[in-house]
Parts: C-alpha cells; structure tokens; sequence
C-alpha cells in the first residue's frame, strides 16, 4: 500500500533527503517548508493536517540551531529554539496520532541530535529542545506501545546541511580559523571523524518508519559513530 509521508522541513538538507527516499521507495511524500506549514502556529499546523486524508508516517525533521555562551544567549533566541525543534514536534505529533491510533497503524520518527543525549557548550537553547523532542517522543511511544504505531527517533551529530555551513561560518569568524578547520573541529567532536551526509540521516528515518520496525517503539539511533553508547 502506498503511504502518505509527511516530513516537516523537508525542502532543503536532511528533509530533502529523507523526502527523497520515501518518493523513491513509492510513497506519497508532503515536504511542507515553514512558509506552507509552521510548525510553531497551532492553528497552521491543525489547518495543514485537517487538509489531508490520512497520514501513515510523520517525519518531524523541522528545526533551526543557534550557538552562544549562556550569558550572551537571549530569551528571544531560546523560545524560538524550543518552538520550533520541541513545540514543533509536539503540535504536528498531536496533530496525527488521533488518526494512527484509529487505523492502529503508523510511524512517527523525529529527527533530533546528539544534543538531545549529552550537552555541548554554547548550545545550551538547542540542546535544551533536543532534549525535549527526545522526551516527548518517548512519552508517545509509552502512550501507544503494544499498538500498530510506533514512535522513534534519530539522533545524528553534524550533518553536512546550510545549517551546519552556518556553524562553521560562525566559528570561522569567531576564531579567525578558516572554514576548513572550522569544519574539521566539529568533525573532530565525533569519533566518526567526519560529517555525516543527509542520505544517511535518513536511511535511519526511513528504517525506523518501515512495516518491519513495528517491535523498535520509543528508541533512538545515535549517529556518531559510537561516541554515544547509550
């Protein structure tokens, strides 16, 4: 049967290559981007999902990323990190599970970090929401266990996306290093010693979204390497 995917953030990055892999596999795949669904407007978010039949798998992949000492971080910039990487989650997840628990079938599989496992400096807003993504799920996975639905998620460290050519951007200046050892220092913070490509970010997505994962529920794939073994 052919399944309706929806991954949030899926116009660019890790989306675009999570999307690409449930369209080649035969699915019907939604790729909203924030300006066709917010994920952080509760209202856009029940207008966007009311619009849709059904859907057997939701990717919850939208998020942003910003870095800063505690001290210099702002309220503005923290309540948009948890917006969008946690309330995001939260809205879009509640937006579908009526429905799956119905059909009693399903997959829910949000696109976290190695943040969301152990904390980094300057991080201190994104590994927040990290966190609370990865809580979130596992108080969903508890609420549908023993049922067709499933909810997991992946936890990758840095990815080569806009997002992480932005970080390196950001410590090239602050530095003065060039992009090439700014991009090898965050590299160097997972034993993999490089940094992941989107497609296998969502390799793992789509593992944990196939019919034959119904027995993996409230789990989460570390992508690093084995620096996280948890």
């Amino acid at each position: 049967m052919r399944r309706v995917v929806v991954v949030t953030g899926g116009t660019r990055g890790i989306g675009a290559a999570v999307a690409r892999r449930f369209a080649d596999a035969g699915d019907e795949v939604l790729a909203p981007g924030s300006s066709d669904c917010d994920v952080t407007d509760e209202a856009a978010v029940t207008a966007f999902f009311a619009g849709l039949d059904r859907v057997d798998v939701l990717v919850n992949n939208a998020g942003v990323a910003t870095s800063a000492p505690l001290a210099r971080s702002t309220l503005a910039d923290w309540r948009r990190l948890l917006e969008v990487n946690a309330t995001g989650a939260y809205l879009c997840t509640r937006a579908v599970l009526p429905g799956m628990r119905e059909r009693d079938s399903g997959r829910i599989v949000t696109v976290a970090s190695t943040a969301s496992h152990t904390g980094y400096r300057y991080t201190s807003g994104y590994t927040a929401a990290k966190h609370a993504a990865v809580g979130l799920m596992r108080a969903v996975a508890a609420e549908v266990a023993g049922t067709g639905v499933t909810a997991n998620a992946v936890c990758p460290a840095f990815v080569r996306t806009e997002m992480t050519e932005r970080s390196v951007a950001r410590i090239a200046g602050a530095t003065g290093r060039g992009a090439e050892e700014a991009e090898a220092s965050l590299a160097a913070a997972a034993p993999l010693g490089r940094l992941l490509e989107p497609d296998e970010v969502a390799f793992a997505v789509t593992f944990l979204a196939a019919p034959q994962a119904a027995a993996i529920n409230g789990q989460t794939i570390v992508l690093d390497g084995g620096g996280l073994q948890r």
